[in-house]
């Protein structure tokens, strides 16, 4: 469902020069799955989702996602993806109802098509309770909620999620990594970052570590584990990045 093959990305920095933000990253997500980028912050995954979500272009290399390649399909790609980082905006003069109704007509859905997608997303994601709550009333968890909403009423076969509980409290960080449980369940292809070590071991069925925009090991846990003669995640993941 993902397919990344020597991917690059570069920059140029006035001060550092040229800058491999992505350098030759390789990996394959599929249906069912919930496969994990770790890393500290500035390791290169949020510039490995933004080219998979067609808002950078890569310098090198190839990504297909759904079928259609970043670089030459973008549109299609859009079509087949729904994102949701930390930072993804709520409107404060909509409601939630409002909102995840506005991305389903911009997806292009029917009236009809999408009347049907909102009952079932509000219910799935327990939302009807606040479905006419404008965003400048919402609690976090509630803004959470509406974002993932947002996320997967076109019913994408793929999910992308930026570290979406970086400045959740410890239930809300819980209700998301939950309904990202249910959206693997539903079988769909979910790639997910985050550098928080108990996420990693309750959500993915495998992961790449990443670090300087490489990736230095990709498996399930208990393949890194035996790979690397490492039971604690935390440990194995320092001795790979120091």
């Amino acid at each position: 469902m993902i397919q990344v093959e020597n991917l690059t990305k570069s920059f140029r920095d006035l001060r550092r020069g040229l800058v491999h933000a992505v350098d030759h990253v390789s990996f394959t997500a599929h249906p069912g799955e919930i496969f994990g980028l770790l890393g500290a912050n500035g390791a290169g995954k949020t510039t490995t989702m933004r080219i998979l979500c067609t808002v950078l272009r890569p310098t090198g290399g190839r990504a297909v996602v759904a079928g259609y390649d970043v670089a030459t399909q973008p549109s299609q790609v859009r079509q087949n993806i729904g994102f949701l980082s930390a930072n993804t905006a709520i409107y404060d003069r909509m409601s939630a109802w409002e909102l995840v109704q506005y991305f389903g007509r911009l997806y292009g859905l029917t009236e009809e098509r999408l009347r049907e997608r909102l009952e079932t997303v509000f219910t799935s994601l327990q939302m009807n309770d606040f479905r006419d709550t404008l965003g400048a009333k919402m609690s976090t968890g509630m803004r959470q909620k509406v974002s993932i909403a947002r996320a997967i009423v076109h019913d994408p076969p793929v999910l992308i999620f930026d570290e979406p509980t970086v400045g959740l409290d410890v239930l809300v960080a819980r209700a998301v990594q939950h309904n990202i449980e249910k959206l693997r369940e539903l079988g769909k292809c979910i790639l997910f970052s985050t550098h928080i070590m108990r996420e990693v071991e309750r959500l993915c069925d495998r992961v790449a570590i990443v670090n300087r925009g490489k990736v230095l090991a990709c498996g399930t846990l208990t393949e890194l584990r035996e790979r690397y003669r490492q039971q604690d995640l935390e440990e194995l993941f320092f001795a790979l990045v120091s």
